[in-house]
């Protein structure tokens, strides 16, 4: 079949790679419809992300239709029309057990890899590299999908394909940071990042009762999209002083929330991005840690910050004085989406949710080298290129 393989750092290409096959009986094969790009992918496109291996499949967010199953499914059959959560879980282990899908024991063939790394291993995510299970991706004509009862989730006849392709992904992410970050009725919430993901989280913000969300970017086309698709207030940190503009907001307090939706590649106006840009690209730091810091400084006192970004190792000159006498809580995760998958397919069934308008981009697979560099480097309003196998 063809995918689209990681071959170096800034390197694509289309593929012929082997057929997935059902090695598992919890397995089942998808015939991808819809696979899309991500932000996080492009850190694996730049070198970032340790473990890869030239030929590797990359992808993580798809959906599709089964064409074949394991013995031992038992809520699939051929013909269902599924979206897959890009983290696998094996639905048994203690953390499963405790909606925490992301962080699964049994689904990392890899563990020593993240051990090392960060002191324990997550779960296994579709393409994210060996150190994340080694599993291939989504970018190709099919993806064997394990514990498939689990991770695999049938599509509403109410939602269409497109719509239904970023709940894969970019919406739980979005859902779980406002979630996880606490946002209740009345709160102020500040989103770094206007892509997908923090569109996501803005709109779930509202959901869960925000009096004010503010979105922070700097792409016009994506602080556009935001105020029309989302209905979020919105700010261009390369125009004003985003920690002076939300004080002014709030009373002099700041945000009862702020989630940073951006990850290790941010960017800023000021020296700081100089001056991590140069420590990461000689690999004295893993992670630019601009927004992070940001959202941490502007935060109210005894609030909440939520890093919804990819980070990978180590960051310089993180504010831990500002975290611990402000009294802040910060908490971060990968997506745990099986926790919120079965309800937020609903809320898209019943249009609380809006997310077509995020394929800005629809191409073949054939054009996934073009389509990567046009997300890359923000190229005619792209904010997701999607690509059908």
């Amino acid at each position: 079949m063809k995918a689209l393989c990681w071959e170096g750092v800034n390197q694509l290409a289309i593929e012929r790679v082997p057929d997935p096959r059902i090695q598992n009986a919890h397995d089942v094969i998808v015939k991808v419809r819809y696979t899309v790009t991500c932000g996080s992918d492009l850190h694996l496109l730049g070198g970032y992300v340790p473990a890869m291996e030239a030929g590797d499949v990359i992808g993580h967010e798809f959906m599709g239709e089964i064409v074949e199953v394991g013995p031992e499914v038992t809520k699939h059959q051929v013909g269902d029309r599924v979206v897959v959560v890009s983290f696998i879980g094996c639905g048994t282990c203690w953390y499963c057990d405790n909606d925490l899908w992301s962080l699964c024991d049994n689904t990392n063939t890899n563990p020593g890899i993240t051990q090392g790394l960060w002191g324990s291993d997550p779960g296994g995510i579709f393409g994210y590299s060996h150190a994340m299970g080694g599993f291939m991706g989504s970018h190709a004509e099919y993806v064997r999908v394990p514990f498939a009862d689990h991770g695999a989730f049938t599509v509403p006849e109410e939602v269409d394909d497109l719509s239904a392709l970023f709940v894969s992904d970019g919406v739980p992410t979005g859902w779980m940071g406002a979630h996880l970050g606490g946002v209740g009725p009345g709160d102020t919430v500040a989103v770094w990042g206007a892509g997908g993901v923090g569109q996501m989280a803005a709109r779930a913000a509202m959901l869960l009762g925000a009096e004010q969300v503010v979105v922070i970017d700097r792409i016009p086309e994506r602080l556009a999209m935001t105020e029309n698709h989302i209905g979020a207030e919105t700010l261009d940190y390369s125009s004003t002083d985003i920690g002076a503009e939300l004080r002014e907001r709030t009373g002099g307090r700041g945000p009862d929330v702020c989630i940073e939706a951006v990850g290790q590649e941010s960017h800023t106006t000021g020296p700081a991005y100089l001056y991590d840009q140069v420590k990461q690209q000689l690999r004295l730091e893993n992670d630019r840690p601009i927004a992070i810091r940001e959202a941490i400084m502007a935060c109210r006192k005894g609030g909440s910050v939520f890093a919804l970004g990819v980070f990978a190792g180590l960051s310089d000159k993180f504010p831990l004085g500002a975290l611990m006498n402000k009294g802040l809580t910060l908490r971060g995760a990968q997506q745990h989406g099986q926790r919120y998958v079965p309800m937020l397919l609903d809320r898209l069934a019943r249009g609380e949710i809006s997310t077509s308008h995020l394929a800005t981009h629809v191409m073949s697979l054939d054009e996934g080298p073009r389509g990567y560099d046009m997300f890359k480097n923000k190229q005619d309003g792209c904010v997701r290129a999607v690509f059908r196998p």
